[in-house]
C-alpha cells in the first residue's frame, strides 16, 4: 500500500512576496505572522491549513507567529474554547511565540476610535441594525447616508463615551467609520466599528459595554503586535481595502502590515461552519465537539488522525488563489499511509463466530492445550519486533469469513474448504451447528497438525488467510465503525440546507473479541486490526476503539477511475 506523493512545494505566491519584502528591507528583514481564531468553538480541519500556513511560513523565514484569540464577541466565547484552541495547536506540532488576545488591546482600540471621531472619520449612528443594513444598498445599488453621518464631532465623542459607560441598551447605537457610502466595495460603506453588548466577557469581566467588530480589531491588533504579513482566507479579500484604510488613518510607529489571502480548505462530505457544528453539538446529534465523526481537530485526534499526516496533507495541497473542494479520500490517504508505517498490528474479530477445532489436543490432565505463535508487530518496521499470540481449540473468526453456501468467488471458510488461519494452521470445515432460526452458531473444523505456522509440508496452496482470536484468551472490546456524517459530497447542494444530508446511521457500535495484547494499548494509540483497518483506542474509555480509516485506498481508486 504505497502512494506516489509529489514533494512539498518550496515556493508559492505568499512566500514569493515575503521574499521580495525581505530583499527590499520592508520590515527590516523581519517576518511575523499570527493565527487569530475566535474562541467560539473548537478548531476544525479548515483551521489546520491556516495553522500550517501561519506557523509554517514564520518557521520558513526564521520569524515568529503569535496565537491571538479574537475575543470580541462575549456572547459566544468561552474559556473552554480558548483552552481547546491551544491544545489543538500544540497537538499539530506548533508553539506560538506568544499568546495574545484582542481584548489585550481594547484600551488602545478605543483610543484610536476616539481619534477617528475627532478627525471626522467616525460617527455614532442611532439607527437599528436592520435599517443600517438596508441603507448600505448592494452591488449596483447605491447606499443611503445615515441622518447621523454629519453630526458634530463633540456630539459624537459624547455619545461614544456614553456608549462605553453603559448608558444605552444593546442595539441602540453603533460607531461607524465615515468612508464612502457609494463605494463599489460594500466593506467601505461606513462599516460598524463598535456595537453595544451588556455581556460578561471571559477575560475583561463587566468592564466593557461596547465591543469592537472583527474589522476594527483585526488590523489594529496586527499593527500593535508588529505583524508583517497578515494571512487569511479568500473570503476576507474584499475586506483588505478596509484593513488598509483603518491602518492608513492611525499613527503607527512602523510600517503597516500587509493582508494577503489564500484559498481555504474545503473537503467533500464535510461541513466546517461553526454555526452548524455548534448545532450538531447542542442538538445532541453528535457526542460533543470531539465526537470522532466531527471535522474538529479534537474529533480527528480522538479518531486517531496523526498530526503529521494532516501537516503533510496541507503541504501537499499548497497555497492557491482559487477556492476548490478536495476529496476527503485524499486526506484519508495521507492518514492511511502514515499509519501503515507506524501502527502495530493486532487481531480483532468484530462480529464473532465461534469455531471449534475438533482434533485439537489436550494436556495430560485433560485441560486444553495452548499453543503460541510469534507474530510480527509491524512488517514496515522490523524494530517493532514480534509478540506471542495464544492459539487454542476454540476460536473466534469474523462471521463474514464463513458461508454455508458460498457465493461465486468466495474463497474463505465453507463446508469442505481448507483455509489458513493467520500464522497458525490450515483448517478444513467439517460441520456446522445452527439455532432454531436456522442461523449458524458454531463451526467445526479439523486442523492439519503438520501445517504449524500456516504452511503445508506437501506444498499445497489455499486461497484464503483469515485472522482469528483464541476464545479462551479473548478480551472484550467495543468498536465504533463510522460512515460519513454527511452522506452528500457537497452537503446542502441539493436542498440548500446541509443538515438535510446528515446520515442518521453514521456510527455502528459492535461488541468485539480481541487478542490479549490489545488490552495494553495506550489511550489514544492507533493500531491496525489486521484485514479490517486502523483503530484508535479512545483516550477516555478503556477498550473502546474508533475506526480511523479502512485499509482500502479509496483515493487511489478515485484516481484510477479518473484516468480511464
Amino acid at each position: 500500500m504505497t502512494e506516489a506523493v509529489p514533494p512539498t512545494p518550496t515556493s508559492d505566491f505568499v512566500r514569493d512576496e515575503i521574499r521580495v519584502d525581505i530583499e527590499a528591507g520592508t520590515y527590516g528583514g523581519r517576518v511575523q505572522t499570527r493565527f487569530p481564531p475566535e474562541p467560539n468553538g473548537h478548531l476544525h480541519i479548515g483551521h489546520a491549513k491556516a495553522i500550517c500556513v501561519d506557523f509554517g511560513i514564520a518557521d520558513d523565514f526564521d520569524g515568529r507567529c503569535n496565537l491571538r484569540l479574537d475575543d470580541t464577541n462575549p456572547d459566544v466565547e468561552e474559556v473552554e474554547f480558548v483552552d481547546s484552541i491551544q491544545e489543538d495547536i500544540a497537538w499539530l506540532g506548533y508553539e506560538p511565540a506568544s499568546v495574545r488576545f484582542a481584548s489585550d488591546y481594547f484600551e488602545q482600540l478605543y483610543a484610536w476610535a476616539e481619534r477617528l471621531v475627532e478627525q471626522g472619520k467616525a460617527y455614532v449612528d442611532e439607527q437599528d441594525g436592520e435599517t443600517i443594513s438596508a441603507q448600505r444598498g448592494g452591488y449596483g445599488k447605491p447606499g443611503i447616508e445615515s441622518p447621523y453621518r454629519d453630526r458634530p464631532v463633540d456630539e459624537n465623542l459624547t455619545e461614544l463615551r456614553r456608549m462605553r459607560a453603559g448608558e444605552y441598551p444593546d442595539g441602540s447605537r453603533v460607531l461607524r467609520a465615515k468612508i464612502d457610502m457609494q463605494s463599489e466595495n460594500m466593506q467601505l460603506r461606513d462599516p460598524v466599528m463598535y456595537r453595544i453588548r451588556h455581556s460578561h466577557h471571559h477575560r475583561t469581566g463587566d468592564t466593557w459595554f461596547i465591543y469592537p467588530t472583527y474589522d476594527w480589531a483585526h488590523g489594529q491588533s496586527d499593527a500593535v503586535e508588529g505583524v508583517t504579513h497578515s494571512l487569511c482566507t479568500l473570503e476576507f479579500r474584499s475586506n483588505r481595502p478596509l484593513y488598509d484604510w483603518y491602518l492608513a488613518h492611525l499613527p503607527l510607529e512602523q510600517t503597516a502590515p500587509k493582508q494577503r489571502e489564500f484559498a481555504r480548505l474545503e473537503l467533500t462530505h464535510t461541513v466546517t461552519s461553526k454555526r452548524r457544528l455548534r448545532a450538531l453539538v447542542e442538538d445532541g446529534i453528535v457526542d460533543g465537539w470531539d465526537d470522532p465523526r466531527m471535522p474538529t481537530l479534537s474529533g480527528l485526534r480522538r479518531r486517531g488522525y496523526p498530526p503529521a499526516a494532516i501537516r503533510e496533507f496541507c503541504a501537499y495541497i499548497g497555497l492557491t488563489r482559487t477556492n476548490s473542494r478536495h476529496d476527503i479520500e485524499l486526506l484519508e490517504s495521507f492518514v492511511r499511509t502514515h499509519l501503515n508505517r507506524t501502527s502495530q498490528r493486532r487481531m480483532a474479530v468484530l462480529r464473532p463466530l465461534e469455531v471449534v477445532v475438533d482434533n485439537w489436543p489436550s494436556n495430560d490432565d485433560g485441560t486444553p492445550y495452548v499453543d503460541h505463535f510469534d507474530v510480527v508487530n509491524n512488517p514496515e518496521n522490523p524494530d517493532d519486533g514480534t509478540r506471542s499470540v495464544p492459539f487454542t481449540g476454540r476460536l473466534f473468526i469474523e462471521r463474514d469469513d464463513f458461508a454455508e453456501v458460498p457465493p461465486p468467488k468466495f474463497f474463505r471458510l465453507s463446508p469442505g474448504r481448507e483455509v489458513r488461519l493467520r500464522g497458525a494452521y490450515l483448517v478444513t470445515c467439517t460441520d456446522v451447528e445452527k439455532n432454531d432460526a436456522g442461523e449458524v452458531t458454531r463451526v467445526h473444523v479439523t486442523m492439519d497438525p503438520e501445517s504449524r505456522g500456516g504452511t503445508a509440508p506437501d506444498g499445497r496452496k489455499v486461497k484464503s488467510t483469515m485472522h482469528w482470536v483464541s476464545a479462551e484468551h479473548a478480551v472484550d472490546a467495543r468498536v465504533a465503525l463510522y460512515e460519513r456524517l454527511f452522506s452528500a459530497p457537497i452537503p446542502g447542494e441539493r436542498t440548500g440546507d446541509a443538515m438535510d444530508d446528515l446520515d442518521p446511521a453514521s456510527v455502528e457500535l459492535l461488541d468485539a473479541k480481541v487478542e490479549p495484547a490489545l488490552a495494553d494499548t495506550a489511550p489514544g494509540e492507533v493500531v491496525q486490526f489486521e484485514r479490517l483497518g486502523y483503530f484508535a483506542h479512545d483516550p477516555r474509555t478503556p477498550m473502546l476503539f474508533h475506526r480511523t480509516v479502512g485499509l482500502r485506498d479509496e483515493w487511489a481508486n478515485i484516481q484510477k477511475r479518473a484516468a480511464r
